[in-house]
């Protein structure tokens, strides 16, 4: 308090993690920026270390994102409509220990809501498709031998999170 007069610190930022990825053996990390009173951008990494079929899976993804707050709350809370971009490098290895790359690149679009409680935590919904082109360089075996059908193709992403604001 300022000579009588209350200054609130307003959330700018918002760093969160997907409570859902650890389902799917990932984790998955959110950070969020405030540009304006209607708009953010947010940067996720994740990290998998996960079996699909026969094939392990271990690698990471980066997804770079820009958030439309359509609420009448200014951002970094309320709902929101979010483009945004993926790329995925992954090591695979089937049962028969061939090995490959993938590298995946993708673009979607979510909407979801954030709430933002007690001017520090936050937690949101989303969801949206996406379309991922992803490429296997098989360093043994062929690009057969390895099943990419969850990362080549239309995708739905989801997720909830829950997170510190700032």
């Amino acid at each position: 308090m300022l000579a009588g007069i209350s200054i609130s610190k307003a959330q700018n930022t918002v760093i969160k993690a997907n409570l859902l990825s650890p389902l799917v053996r990932t984790g998955s990390f959110f950070i969020e920026h405030k540009l304006n009173d209607n708009s953010s951008i947010q940067l996720g990494l994740l990290y998998t270390g996960n079996t699909w079929d026969d094939t392990k899976i271990r690698g990471w993804g980066i997804t770079p994102e820009y958030r439309f707050y359509l609420s009448d709350s200014p951002a970094p809370k309320g709902f929101f409509v979010a483009p945004y971009a993926r790329y995925l490098h992954y090591n695979l290895e089937n049962e028969v220990n061939d090995e490959a790359t993938l590298n995946g690149l993708g673009a979607g679009l979510i909407i979801g809501q954030q709430y933002i409680f007690k001017k520090r935590v936050s937690f949101e919904w989303f969801f949206g498709p996406g379309y991922t082109s992803a490429d296997v360089d098989a360093k043994s075996g062929t690009e057969e031998d390895f099943d990419t059908g969850n990362w080549d193709g239309f995708t739905l992403r989801a997720g909830l999170t829950l997170g510190i604001a700032f």
